[in-house]
C-alpha cells in the first residue's frame, strides 16, 4: 500500500472511527518512513524505535480530533520529530561526569593509591571509553555509578524495566572493561 496522501485518507477515517484493521494497515503504510527518518537523525535504532512507538500512541489517541486534509503525513512527521527533538534535548541536559575522582572511582582504582598524573591519564582513558558507549548505555552508568540511583530509581525514570537495565548496566561494564584494556595495550 502506497503512503501517499490520497490513499491513506480512507484508512485515517476509518482508523479513527475505531477501525483495527484501518489502524493497522495505516501503521504498516507509515511507520516505515517514520523510522527512516528518525533513525536517519539520530543514529540509533533503539532510540528510534522508542520515538516511532511513542509516536504512534500519541497518533492513536489523537486522530479522533484529526480532521483530515491530505496532511496526515506531515501531522504524522511532526509529531515524530518533536518526540525526536525533546528526547535530544533530555539527553543534552543530563550531567556528563568530569571529576578525575569520579571517573577514576568508575574505574575502580583507589584513588589514593595513584598520582595525579596517574588520575588524570586514567581517567581521559575512561572518559574514551565512556564516550564509545551508546547513549542509553552511557546513561545507565551515569545513574548507577554517578547519581547514586538504585536500578529501581532508575527504572522509574528512564520508565525501563529493571530486568532490561541490569542486562544494559551489565553489557556497559563489559563494554568499558574492553574499551580500557584496550587503551591499556595501546599505551604499553
Amino acid at each position: 500500500m502506497s503512503s501517499d496522501s490520497d490513499q491513506l485518507a480512507p484508512f485515517v477515517a476509518a482508523a479513527a472511527a475505531g477501525d483495527e484493521e484501518a489502524w493497522r494497515k495505516l501503521v504498516e503504510a507509515t511507520a516505515p518512513k517514520v523510522q527512516a527518518v528518525v533513525r536517519s537523525h539520530c543514529r540509533d535504532e533503539e532510540l528510534a524505535e522508542e520515538i516511532v512507538q511513542s509516536t504512534f500512541c500519541t497518533i492513536v489517541q489523537q486522530l479522533t480530533n484529526y480532521r483530515e486534509s491530505g496532511r496526515f503525513e506531515p501531522w504524522l512527521m511532526r509529531i515524530a520529530m518533536n518526540r525526536l527533538r525533546d528526547e535530544m534535548r533530555r539527553r543534552k541536559r543530563q550531567a556528563v561526569p568530569v571529576e578525575g575522582q569520579v571517573l577514576s572511582h568508575l574505574a575502580g582504582a583507589d584513588p589514593d593509591a595513584v598520582s595525579e598524573d596517574d588520575r588524570s591519564d586514567d581517567a581521559a582513558v575512561l572518559r574514551g571509553a565512556l564516550d564509545g558507549l551508546s547513549d542509553s548505555d552511557r546513561e545507565v552508568i551515569h545513574l548507577r555509578h554517578v547519581g547514586g540511583l538504585s536500578f529501581k530509581e532508575i527504572s522509574d525514570a528512564l520508565e525501563t524495566p529493571v530486568g532490561t537495565l541490569l542486562a544494559r548496566h551489565h553489557r556497559a561494564l563489559l563494554k568499558l572493561k574492553e574499551a580500557v584494556a584496550q587503551k591499556v595495550r595501546e599505551h604499553e
